[in-house]
This record gives structure tokens, sequence and C-alpha cells, in this order.
């Protein structure tokens, strides 16, 4: 036991020197973890648009078309800065993005109105910027809703005030918008994004290392001819100490300090989202120290991992429903520490959760870092089958 707790030791202080001593893992762990938070929370900052530019239409060009721009121009996210002949000179403007929607009214819809028909109006769209999407339709639907309550009123000249109020708005209902009062991108997002960026990071930082190792061992293997390294366990154990105390300080950054400077949503016990991490850190230590076995050079964490953020942000199920993505793939997602991870910390931080509600995440992590942990001590026991035999007498 003493020889095991002197070779953890050893490889713990190796690899904290090659932690530190080499300038793309530091990228990677201290550099990547502390500045993309700072950057994909400030571009998603400002969650609200106001007065995105539109151009309209006007066919109609009669009191009632003229009042539905007007109201729609004074919305917070519209700004009116062109009135087109036809929708070619709209579209022009459009290509050219000086606007990003086009409200096209057609020439009957006064006529419609006066007569008591149904009225139509089309509004086109930039689907590049979904919230300039989201802005124009709501300004669009809010005009029109109000001016159909208006018309309804006007043809109850007799009725008494209140009648008219519950002929207009027979149901009164109250919009209570719960944990993103704002409804904004990054309240719902960026916490996601926090979690990849711990295991995204792991993956590309021990890579490089086990690249390293390959290129600088004339036999190919991820670890030294060194007796130290004889012991799987003592290994596994003393690499992962190596990768915590970073990445510890980086999760109070990436938790505490990111959110507080941005103002996130944060409404779950801190103690209890600590506690909740530790099972994920390991379980992303783990994983990384096995994958890494997959990199024979410095640059093979490129190839492989970089890409698999933007599936694995889809597949965990806070960008697109679970329920609409193929079983075989919410299977696969479940291999990742990061979809127990993102469920459980957007539970506990945005919606409040005890700790007791994340504990089927809690216990899944904890059986992926047992799982890991197992196949990272087998992995390294196959690499240093060659090393016992030639110490096994020390």
């Amino acid at each position: 036991m003493r020889k095991m707790w002197y070779n953890i030791g050893y490889i713990f202080r190796k690899e904290l020197k090659a932690v530190f001593g080499d300038s793309a893992v530091l990228t990677f762990f201290i550099a990547l973890t502390l500045v993309y938070p700072v950057v994909y929370t400030y571009i998603y900052s400002n969650e609200t648009v106001f007065d995105v530019p539109v151009a309209v239409v006007d066919r109609a060009n009669g009191y009632e078309s003229r009042e539905f721009i007007r109201a729609w121009d004074a919305s917070s996210g519209v700004a009116v800065v062109a009135k087109c002949r036809d929708m070619e000179e709209a579209r022009q403007l459009l290509y050219e993005k000086k606007i990003y929607g086009i409200l096209e009214i057609p020439a009957d819809f006064d006529r419609d109105l006066v007569q008591g028909r149904q009225a139509h109006v089309s509004l086109y769209c930039d689907m590049g910027a979904l919230l300039n999407y989201k802005a124009l339709l709501q300004a669009a639907s809010s005009v029109a809703i109000g001016m159909g309550k208006a018309i309804q009123v006007e043809g109850l000249p007799y009725a008494s005030a209140k009648q008219q109020e519950l002929t207009a708005s027979p149901v009164r209902m109250e919009e209570v918008k719960i944990f993103n009062p704002q409804s904004g991108y990054a309240t719902f997002i960026i916490p996601a994004i926090l979690i990849l960026v711990i295991q995204q990071s792991l993956l590309l930082g021990v890579g490089t290392l086990a690249g390293t190792a390959r290129e600088r061992n004339r036999f190919g293997r991820v670890t030294p001819s060194n007796g130290h390294y004889a012991d799987p366990v003592a290994v596994v154990v003393g690499k992962a100490l190596a990768y915590l105390p970073v990445y510890i300080l980086m999760s109070v950054w990436i938790f505490v300090v990111v959110p507080g400077i941005f103002n996130l949503t944060r409404i779950g016990d801190k103690w209890e989202l600590f506690l909740f991490l530790t099972p994920f850190l390991l379980a992303c230590v783990f994983l990384a120290m096995a994958l890494s076995f997959l990199c024979r050079q410095r640059e093979t964490p490129f190839l492989i991992f970089v890409f698999t953020s933007v599936p694995l942000m889809f597949m965990s199920g806070i960008s697109w429903p679970s329920s609409a993505i193929p079983d075989y793939w919410v299977f696969f997602s479940k291999l990742f520490p990061s979809t127990y991870g993102i469920e459980g910390y957007v539970k506990i931080n945005s919606l409040g959760a005890s700790f007791g509600d994340v504990r089927g995440e809690f216990l899944s992590l904890w059986i992926l870092v047992a799982v890991y942990f197992v196949l990272a001590c087998f992995l390294y026991y196959c690499e240093g089958r060659r090393i016992r035999k030639t110490f096994s007498g020390l």
C-alpha cells in the first residue's frame, strides 16, 4: 500500500509538471475555460432585441392599413425604416441586410375589415437571426389582436364598457414567465455551454498529453518505461489528482464568477450544486483518460473531439426535446457525463430544484465514474504489461 501511494505521488508530480510545461495543454485547461464562458455569455448577453429594421409594402394605403403600420412601428422591437412600392424593392433591401423583415399588406385589407371579413397580412422574416424573427412576429401578433378587439368594441356602440370588455376579451390571460422572465437565449443555452466547456476542454487537454507522450516514447506508448507506472490504479489516480485541482478552480470561475458577472439565473443552492458537480468532474476526468488512448499524435484530439460539441449539445435535450430525438441517439448521449451534467445543472441552478430532485442524474454520474475509472485502469493495464514484466522484481 505504501508503495502504491508513493507511485501515486510520483505520477501526480510528473503529470502536473507535464500539464504546466505544455502551452497547448494550458490553453485547453486554463485559457479555454477562462475565456470561452465569458465570450459565449457576452455574445448572448443581450437577450432582447430592440428596433429591428424592417420595410413595409402597403398595397392598401388606407386608414386601417396605416394604423396597423403605426402600431407595429410603435412596438419596441420594430423600426420601420423603409416603405417600398413593391416586393422586389423590399427584397433587395433584405438581400443587402439593410432590413430583417418585410410586412406586406394586400390591397383589399381595408375593404375586408369594413365589410366584416377576415383580413390578412404577410410577414417575411430573415430566419438567420431567430431573436429578430421572434420580435417581429410577436409585435405583429399583438397589433393584430389589438386591432381585432377594437373592431369588436366598435360593433357594440350601445353596450356598456363592461360588456364591451367582456366581448373583446372574454377570457383574461395573465402570462407569468418563470425561470426565464425575459425569454432570453442566454438564460437557457449558456448553462449547457458551461457544462460542455468542462468536458470538452478535458478531452482536448488530456488527449494532447497522451498524444505527446506517444510521440516521445520510442515504443509509441502513453506511459514511460518506468516501474512507477506498472500499477494501472496508481497511474489513473495519480493523473486524476493532477487534473482535478485545476478544474476545481476553473469550476468556481465557470459556475460562480461568470454567472455573477452577467447576472444569469442562479436560484439553486450553491453547495448542492458543487456536490452534484463532484461526480461530473470525476466522470469527465476518467472519460478523458480512457478516450486519450485514441490519440496517437498531439493533433489527434482536434480531429476527434472538437466536432462533438454541437451534437452533444443537441442530444442533451436542452435545445431540442429528447422526445424528438431517435432512441439510439438518446442512448448514445447517456454515455457522456455532459448529458446528465446539463440536466442536473439546469434543474438546480435555473429551476431551483432540490438535491433530491436530481438524484437520478447524480447516481447516473457516479455510475459513469465507476465505468470510466475501470475502463481507464484496464487500458493502462494493457499498456503496462511489458513494464510489469520488466520491473516484476522491484
